[in-house]
């Protein structure tokens, strides 16, 4: 590390030692913002899809014939077949198409394949879709009346669904958070910034010409102080794991192949860091500048771009 006038004017902190302590015992609890728990606009851009079939598929609910229900509906309305995976199931891809395994007591593994994509549905097909229906339980769901309302219903599905979301969300919420710090550093100094830049995109809106440690890196934000490119890379991590030691020899390979030319930034914080501190510490060692946002708050971005 860089041992800057900053710390010991402004923070009174006068060794290696003491600013990493500092680092470690000023780790922020959290960075979850209101946005963290559901992104609604996500869930109903999703249920406007196919918001009028599932309006229709409600006919269903309730109805004891369910089998002879079902195959007039799907004869007049044959696209709503096309939201029975949604009721049940994300493949990450959106894929309307299953292979399943429908037997394999008798030691012989035995497969069946559907396909909710088909344009014309002949009769088997429906059959088979009443037997998806009946095994997954979405018939008894449906006849039961335990829901009474399949728009209502996929609201809450696609709410739960969306948890899977919040880890990158928490990612998003670390660069929100540093975001405030750049734009108005930016703004009072006339610097200019990019955020999720490659370098491809450097050199095309402020040209300078940034290696790479790999060809898919984008900086979380570079700015350009007129004088230097700063490239400044978050993370937040609120537990342990062997993603923190990873990540911070990635930082250091980083730094090396960007120091000889441009100052690189690494801003993180999360008690994660806590049980972890090794390999933070060996990259604390390595690299100029480690910041944790309450370093941020003292005013230590401004500090090391305005200096």
């Amino acid at each position: 590390m860089k041992l800057l006038e900053f710390y010991t004017d402004s923070m009174r902190l006068y060794n290696e030692e003491q600013v990493f302590s500092f680092l470690i015992n000023n780790l922020k609890p959290s960075n979850i913002l209101w946005s963290y728990f559901v992104n609604w606009n996500k869930v109903f851009e999703n249920i406007r899809k196919i918001e009028v079939s599932l309006n229709i598929f409600n006919y269903l609910i309730g109805k004891e014939n369910f089998e002879e229900e079902f195959k007039f509906l799907i004869k007049e309305n044959p696209q709503i077949a096309k939201v029975i995976p949604a009721l049940l199931v994300r493949s990450g891809s959106g894929s309307m198409k299953f292979k399943i395994l429908v037997d394999y007591r008798n030691k012989k593994l035995v497969y069946d394949n559907y396909d909710f994509d088909k344009e014309n549905i002949t009769e088997e097909y429906i059959d088979k879709y009443i037997v998806f229906m009946r095994e997954t339980g979405l018939r008894d769901l449906i006849v039961s009346r335990k829901i009474k309302n399949l728009v209502d219903y996929l609201i809450g599905v696609e709410a739960g669904l969306d948890s899977h979301g919040r880890k990158n969300r928490g990612g998003d919420a670390m660069e929100t958070i540093v975001e405030i710090f750049v734009n108005d550093l930016c703004n009072k100094n006339g610097f200019r910034y990019l955020k999720e830049a490659n370098a491809e995109r450097i050199e095309a809106e402020l040209c300078y010409i940034v290696p790479v440690d790999k060809s898919s890196r984008r900086y979380d934000f570079v700015i350009d102080s007129g004088n230097e490119l700063f490239i400044i890379e978050t993370n937040f991590y609120q537990g342990g794991g062997s993603k923190l030691k990873s990540t911070a020899g990635e930082y250091r390979n980083l730094f090396d192949v960007l120091h000889d030319k441009y100052k690189f930034v690494w801003i993180t914080d999360g008690f994660g860091w806590k049980t972890t501190t090794k390999p933070l510490r060996e990259t604390f060692d390595h690299n100029d500048y480690i910041f944790n946002l309450s370093m941020l708050e003292k005013g230590i971005l401004e500090y090391l771009l305005c200096s």
